[in-house]
């Protein structure tokens, strides 16, 4: 257990939530949401609380809430093509990302992490026995392949990719997976592709899986969140997809570590992605995104990217700050300037200081006006 130790730990996101708390700052910090669920949504759980949804469901799943993640992802512009056999549901996606890992890893592997990443990525490949390469994205967070391609080695069992990506916003298009292919497709590599803001892509964009690559998706773990779609993370309701045999692969080692996840929930899940839209998610999200960037523009910090998808957006703080590293920026406008945000050095493995800090919009409108208007004023 020595070896995580290192790591960053989630306390010390929930450090930057807390000074927030304690210095009454505008919190957006968290990509937790602040506004409440579609109540539709709750009258199924209501629904489900008054039905037999109280024992363990499926190894698999809900079998209603499987058929109905099959036709959802039929539905999509960028439709990918699911058959039951190949969907899971599991409790959470970092459970998907871990359990993944195990599936393929023996003692010694090494999995290349993309950087800036989340922060669970390293500690999963560590405690499955692998080695962690790390993979820096170039100044723009965008791939230089060249480079890329010299962390592959004999010993690279898995690729992890995050699209939209936590906390570039910075979205894989259908050229990147090719590119990736091209460089894996000839040595036994798998990818975990975690795709969990897939509802959250902007002006114009459509989500493009990794599972739509025909070759590719029969190497890939490819994770989606009900708890991120809906805003519901506390349910602790996600979905895997992959080929059959690799599900198969993860359902012989989730069987050992959870069985199945939430049952009421399922249903109520289920109900809902019946009537769900998920061009409101996109409006809604796309609006608060623009409302922050347009705000921020009144004020010193420089918005280079605007994110193309998920709910993060990426800031550069040197205008206000040459001297402070991302962590005493980010404390300091927490504490001095009352709005709290995350360095972007805590999404590397290594780094200890960066240009950015990231800012979440996933928060009631308001919120993001007071918390943008109170910058304007201040810095």
């Amino acid at each position: 257990m020595k070896d995580i130790q290192g790591f960053t730990h989630y306390s010390f996101f929930t450090e930057m939530s807390e000074l927030a708390v304690k210095n009454n700052s505008f919190d957006l910090s968290l990509g937790l949401p602040d506004f409440d669920i579609d109540e539709r949504l709750k009258s199924f759980l209501k629904e489900s609380a008054e039905l037999s949804t109280h024992n363990y469901e499926p190894l698999s799943g809900n079998p209603l809430l499987i058929e109905n993640i099959v036709a959802f992802n039929a539905k999509r512009k960028n439709n990918i093509a699911v058959k039951t056999h190949e969907v899971t549901v599991v409790p959470c996606a970092t459970f998907a990302l871990y359990t993944a890992l195990k599936s393929i890893l023996n003692q010694g592997d090494e999995v290349i992490i993309i950087q800036p990443s989340y922060y669970t990525y390293g500690p999963s490949v560590v405690m499955n026995g692998g080695v962690p390469v790390y993979y820096d994205l170039n100044p723009n967070f965008s791939i230089d392949w060249d480079v890329f391609k010299n962390c592959i080695s004999e010993k690279t069992k898995a690729v992890i990719v995050n699209s939209p990506q936590n906390p570039t916003g910075k979205m894989w298009k259908k050229e990147d997976w090719i590119q990736l292919y091209e460089l894996i497709k000839n040595r036994e590599i798998y990818l975990i592709s975690e795709e969990i803001y897939d509802t959250y892509c902007y002006d114009g964009a459509e989500h493009y899986s990794s599972f739509i690559h025909p070759e590719l998706k029969n190497r890939t773990f490819c994770i989606f969140s009900f708890g991120k779609m809906f805003h519901t993370s506390g349910w602790k309701v996600s979905y895997l997809l992959a080929s059959e045999e690799l599900t198969a692969l993860f359902q012989c080692h989730q069987q050992y570590i959870s069985y199945s996840a939430n049952a009421p929930a399922q249903y109520a899940l289920a109900k809902y992605l019946e009537i769900f839209d998920p061009t409101t998610n996109k409006v809604i999200m796309q609006n608060k995104r623009d409302i922050f960037n347009e705000l921020i523009r009144e004020t010193p910090l420089s918005v280079e990217q605007q994110a193309e998808g998920s709910v993060f957006q990426i800031v550069n703080f040197r205008n206000i700050s040459r001297t402070m590293i991302d962590v005493e920026f980010s404390k300091w406008l927490t504490v001095e300037k009352k709005v709290s945000c995350l360095p972007l050095s805590a999404f590397y493995h290594s780094r200890k200081n960066s240009d950015y800090i990231r800012f979440s919009f996933a928060k009631k409108d308001e919120v993001i006006v007071q918390a943008l208007e109170h910058l304007i004023r201040n810095l």
